[in-house]
């Protein structure tokens, strides 16, 4: 039995297992879109699991804090690092990578 998860669905169960942090609510959003997307794409439905979202993907302000994380050796935009992750991004500075 499936259940369809609406964006104020999967904000609020980031919030019901205490991990409303982990992202911001622009983050939430867009790695909500791409999850839909993935679904789409890929045309098979997906089980909601926080734990596993918040271990399996980053949000990252800038270039500058994943450097932070992962050093220079990935690039300088999120075109380059998009070679080596999944690459979502936020805005024009913040983005969400599948961690590797």
């Amino acid at each position: 039995m499936k259940t369809t998860v609406s964006q104020y669905d999967f904000e609020r169960a980031f919030n019901d297992m205490n991990r409303g942090n982990q992202f911001s609510y622009n983050g939430k959003k867009a790695l909500f879109e791409w999850l839909e997307q993935y679904e789409e794409d890929c045309n098979q439905e997906m089980e909601l699991d926080v734990i596993a979202l918040c271990c399996d993907f980053t949000e990252y302000e800038d270039i500058t804090e994943f450097h932070n994380d992962y050093g220079q050796d990935y690039g300088d935009t999120m075109e380059d690092i998009s070679n080596h992750t999944s690459v979502i991004p936020i805005d024009d500075e913040a983005f969400i990578i599948q961690a590797f």
